[in-house]
């Protein structure tokens, strides 16, 4: 079995885009401490930027935090370890407050402060909501009643004396939750964000133990590492690592198991039946790779299309080799190649498709090493020779064309140059263009790729070529079942209702590989039972594989809000494509807006929007705002066209819902688009937003920026106005006629008892809020 180590994709997305608060119901684990000196006030400690000169009376920084998890079947132990160091100037007597998961199906608790094991006491959900309500009402601080609605546990009272630290340790059993197959593991890491500065060190490793074949495994809520090296598919190990972090989200993760070649989930959304619910497909074909069975695999055909003109000289060109090196040593038995060189004139390493063996991958390497560069560019007649070549539409087929540069002889129309790579593209070939640096035309790669079945990869000047085309072919490399269809049938559902699922994304035919995992979000119309239908080809002959799945009539809560998310993350980047390869469409500039104030995606055409004085009741004025910054798609060429296209494939490729501004590409530190950490303005945006903030891509200043004037909670979204966070949803009159309610007193405290944790996790913020529930609009 061949050891397969990968990385779940993240992309640029996750630092381009906003604040994705996948709510879930709490799971047990992760706690806070509360000091409970009688006649003190003490309020969870609030990363503050920048730090304090002078400590505070009572305050805790959470130094490290360990989670070590094993899953079975649904049965969870895990083991966490969190380390806290009183910064305040004096003695904390403090005891640990934890929520319990779902039902509170938990067993074999054991708690360890330093190594002694405290006792601790079991709180019912009703009773545990009125001691949340007690902290909150004596500390004036509404942050535990994110909470209301779980039980918990309790601990008795142990001292941390001011500077020193205290490690507590939990090792419990927790039951998993379980649909259709999928069970669903969270852990909730976001109570770490109550600390006193960043959280010095963040680890969390699962392992996952099966009998049955592990298939799907995916975390909506961060960018895990994901090692399957097992030889028989029957463990996973599952990994997230962050230093100097703020976690703003629980961790969350699903995985299934089956016996099928192919297998496939479903997880569906609908917060409101009256309108069309949201579901998240996961699919995975069996992870054996090629080399298990050289006659089982399916033959594939690729072509590298390498530029070799002037301005490939020097380091570019020897990358460029080491991409074209690799891809030929990862050829299998079976497979067809060749390789297209293009500068002002066009060479190839064979006039027709390469049969693969190892005296050809010989002659290729020889071929690639007398690769020099100079000349122009003639990009179209390029792409004419190497897809004419292309006769065997029974075959998977991949085109690899890599170019740093402009058109500059022969064809140079960007319209002409794509028609006639469509026109002579008659296996459905996908092609995968890769802009180097830049200077290319990046509308025309988009274009290249949107109309022969592909997706565009730019690689910035400092990153290395091979490193990027690797990474595709990794991913590429085998084949499973190609040119697969999704169909969705729901029981008792009539033909009048339309078709079941609608915008799906990815749109269109896809391919499933080794080692590889399909993500596609949609919405739907119709409820109920239904048959998850996937057709395609698998070694030249159509197989159907049939699953069930459950399309939820109205969702109970928002613990899969995440869906939501994800789809509208990715049919933003549809958006933006739309408009970008098509033109001016006054509908879709309106849906770019309406998305954005609803979801909290924010881009640089809509960041407008957490400007404090953006007029968000004026939908009008919003319209014509963005329709305004749209035009900079016009730049088709240079760095900010570069940048514009790849922040918009980020959206349209997102494998989880956009991140929280502490997210960067990780998902939960506080860090920029490069990994680096953010300017002091955007850092500063975050700590005043306590890390809530949603974060999009700037595409002129190429950074990251945190807004402190739009917020993400639940399944709203939320913009400053003056001293008050309002509802998107809410208009000026209703904001208005809000019905006021006086913090702290006895009918705020009814709203968490009628509605409970619905409306507990608006109650929990600090600042005025004015907020839409059930129809009634409410200030406080």
């Amino acid at each position: 079995m061949t050891r397969l180590h990968f990385r779940q994709q993240a992309t640029l997305v996750l630092a381009a885009a906003s604040l994705a608060v996948a709510i879930a119901a709490p799971t047990f684990g992760q706690g806070v401490l509360v000091d409970v000196r009688p006649g003190h006030q003490f309020r969870l400690p609030r990363p503050i930027w920048p730090p304090q000169p002078e400590p505070r009376p009572s305050s805790y920084k959470i130094e490290s935090l360990e989670v070590n998890a094993r899953l079975a079947d649904t049965t969870a132990r895990l083991q966490v370890s969190q380390t806290f160091k009183n910064t305040g100037s004096g003695q904390l007597e403090a005891c640990f407050v934890f929520p319990l998961p779902y039902d509170g199906a938990i067993d074999q608790l054991t708690l360890l402060v330093n190594g002694k094991e405290y006792a601790a006491k079991l709180l019912s959900k009703e009773e545990a909501r009125k001691r949340y309500e007690e902290i909150v009402r004596t500390n004036r601080d509404p942050a535990l009643l994110e909470w209301v609605g779980t039980a918990m546990f309790q601990t008795s009272v142990f001292p941390i004396p001011a500077g020193e630290s205290r490690t507590v340790t939990l090792r419990y059993t927790q039951l998993c939750r379980r649909s259709h197959g999928l069970t669903d593991f969270i852990f909730p890491l976001s109570t770490a964000k109550f600390t006193d500065g960043t959280l010095d060190k963040l680890s969390v490793r699962i392992s996952i133990e099966s009998p049955a074949d592990i298939k799907n495994v995916y975390s909506p809520s961060h960018d895990v590492e994901i090692d399957r090296s097992d030889d028989e598919d029957r463990r996973a190990v599952v990994t997230f690592d962050a230093k100097k972090t703020i976690p703003t989200e629980d961790f969350r993760l699903f995985y299934d198991t089956g016996k099928k070649q192919v297998a496939a989930s479903v997880v569906s959304y609908r917060p409101d039946k009256d309108e069309d619910g949201y579901f998240l497909l996961l699919a995975t074909p069996q992870i054996k790779t090629p080399e298990d069975d050289e006659d089982e695999r399916t033959a594939k055909t690729v072509i590298f299309v390498v530029d070799r003109s002037g301005s490939m000289s020097g380091e570019k060109m020897d990358q460029a080799k080491e991409a074209l090196k690799f891809v030929l040593n990862n050829l299998r038995k079976g497979d067809t190649f060749n390789i297209v060189a293009y500068d002002s004139e066009i060479e190839t390493f064979r006039p027709e498709l390469e049969k693969f063996y190892d005296e050809t991958r010989s002659a290729a390497t020889g071929f690639v090493n007398g690769l020099f560069a100079g000349g122009s560019t003639n990009i179209g007649g390029a792409l004419d020779r190497a897809l004419g070549m292309l006769k065997d539409d029974d075959r998977p087929t991949y085109v690899i064309f890599l170019t740093d540069g402009l058109p500059t002889v022969g064809e140079t129309g960007e319209a002409a140059i794509v028609k006639h790579a469509s026109q002579n593209n008659n296996v459905r070939a996908r092609l995968f263009p890769f802009g180097v640096g830049y200077d290319v035309n990046s509308r025309l790669l988009d274009r290249l790729a949107r109309e022969n079945h592909g997706q565009s990869e730019y690689v910035r000047p400092e990153e290395d070529i091979e490193d990027s085309v690797s990474k595709l072919y990794r991913r590429i490399g085998a084949p499973v079942m190609t040119d697969v269809q999704l169909a969705v049938d729901v029981e008792d559902a009539k033909e009048s209702d339309g078709p079941t699922v609608t915008r799906v994304y990815p749109s269109g035919k896809f391919d499933l590989f080794a080692g590889d995992q399909a993500v596609l979000v949609g919405r739907y119309r119709t409820p109920g039972d239904a048959k998850v239908k996937l057709t395609g080809t698998v070694g030249g002959e159509e197989h159907q594989f049939d699953f069930p799945a459950e399309l939820v009539a109205e969702s109970d809560d928002d613990t899969n809000a995440f869906v939501a998310k994800l789809w509208a993350t990715r049919r933003v980047g549809e958006i933006i494509d739309e408009l970008d390869l098509k033109g001016r469409n006054e509908e879709l500039v309106k849906e770019l807006v309406d998305l954005a104030t609803e979801h909290g995606i924010l881009t640089p055409y809509t960041s407008f929007l957490a400007d404090e004085n953006s007029p968000v009741q004026d939908q009008a004025s919003l319209y014509r705002g963005a329709e305004v910054r749209l035009r900079v798609l016009n730049e088709a060429e240079g760095d900010y066209g570069f940048r514009q296209r790849e922040a918009k494939a980020a959206y349209q490729l997102a494998h989880r819902p956009a991140a929280a501004a502490s997210g960067g590409l990780g998902g939960a530190s506080l860090s920029s688009a490069a990994g680096e950490p953010l300017a002091d303005e955007s850092r500063d945006r975050f700590y005043e937003s306590r890390g809530r903030g949603v974060a999009y891509y700037d595409a002129v200043q190429d950074k990251q920026v945190v807004s402190a004037n739009c917020i993400v909670v639940g399944r709203k979204t939320l913009f400053r106005r003056g001293e008050q966070w309002v509802d998107s949803s809410v208009t000026e009159e209703e904001q208005k006629a809000a019905k006021k309610i006086e913090r702290y007193s006895r009918e705020y405290f009814d709203l968490v008892e009628r509605h409970g944790k619905h409306v507990a996790q608006y109650l929990a913020i600090e600042e005025p809020v004015c907020v839409k529930l059930d129809g009634q609009v409410y200030a406080w």
